[in-house]
């Protein structure tokens, strides 16, 4: 979602919030990456945080606020709170090189990333959507093609490898047709993961909630890959995930509360833009992610932890919450 979505007339973009506490909320960020637990949000160029995470003046140019300077630099101030951040632009594309460079030289080298894989990989079958153009409809002969990731995608991150915490692969809601069952989605799943160089840290976030079994979670378990604890539209709580046997398949674990449970992305997005302050408090996800952090503190394992704005409203504010004391 770019800076142009609908803002509200009667909401001024530059509201600054006096109750927010970066600053605190950095530290006890701070000290939880020192517990190896990171928490971050999905994505970081969003205006509605101008007064909590950003700054204005810092994006001034002749006196004014410039769009293009926020895209471009506030990355950086974004690191000055957080440890980590979920990067969903790659989901869309494969970034060239010249991209990946001006990314990682635009944030301090302590960020971590995580990035999406892209979609020219997880896709089965191209939505019927005009973005697609000619393709929509079609198969995807490229799908978990383990060559073309590693060409188009792995090669040219390798140089930032040590920065990168882990690389989600996100399958949407395959339609009746895709697969007969979840054995012949881990078919293909399998060999695509056995293929994988093992220089990155992988996890895998479906949306089909009948491909939840025993065997999707001995499949990850077998590549030490993770399976993404995810809030969506379709998916059972995070929460309930986390009580499935044998649901932990990797020495890390990822999650990622995206939405509500029974609300559709785009109504969460035509809800909650700008995203300047929490509207809709989840409290079942909030409580299954705090007893996220707690295992992990018990277990001593890497966990990564993204939050976006459209599960309440305003990313930051969610986290904000779900470290208090």
């Amino acid at each position: 979602m770019t800076v142009r979505e609908r803002l509200p007339s009667t909401l001024s973009l530059f509201d600054e919030s006096s109750q927010f506490d970066r600053r605190r909320l950095g530290a006890r960020l701070s000290d939880l990456a020192s517990q190896n637990i990171f928490i971050g949000t999905s994505s970081w160029k969003y205006p509605g945080w101008l007064g909590q995470i950003y700054t204005r003046d810092r994006y001034l140019t002749r006196g004014r606020f410039s769009q293009k300077r926020f895209q471009d630099e506030c990355l950086l101030e974004y690191a000055e709170t957080f440890p980590i951040v979920c990067g969903d632009f790659s989901f869309y594309q494969f970034p060239s090189q010249d991209y990946w460079r001006k990314l990682f030289g635009s944030a301090p080298p302590a960020l971590q990333f995580t990035f999406k894989v892209p979609e020219d990989v997880t896709v089965k079958q191209f939505p019927r959507h005009p973005r697609y153009g000619p393709r929509a409809g079609d198969d995807n002969s490229a799908f978990l093609n383990a060559g073309l990731f590693q060409s188009e995608f792995l090669d040219l991150l390798a140089p930032y490898q040590p920065r990168v915490a882990a690389l989600v692969l996100e399958f949407g809601s395959f339609p009746k047709g895709c697969f007969a069952d979840t054995g012949a989605f881990l078919k293909e799943l399998n060999p695509f993961l056995a293929a994988l160089p093992r220089d990155f840290r992988y996890a895998v976030e479906i949306r089909n909630p009948e491909f939840l079994s025993p065997e999707y979670f001995a499949c990850l378990s077998g590549h030490n890959v993770a399976h993404v604890f995810s809030s969506w539209t379709r998916m059972p709580e995070i929460g309930v995930q986390m009580q499935l046997p044998a649901a932990s398949t990797a020495d890390f674990t990822l999650a990622r509360a995206l939405l509500r449970r029974g609300r559709a992305y785009e109504d969460a997005v035509a809800k909650f833009t700008p995203y300047a302050h929490v509207q809709d408090p989840n409290p079942e996800t909030r409580d299954a992610l705090r007893l996220l952090i707690a295992r992990a503190r018990d277990r001593h394992q890497p966990s990564y932890i993204f939050v976006n704005n459209r599960l309440e409203g305003n990313a930051p504010e969610t986290i904000e919450a779900l470290t208090d004391d």
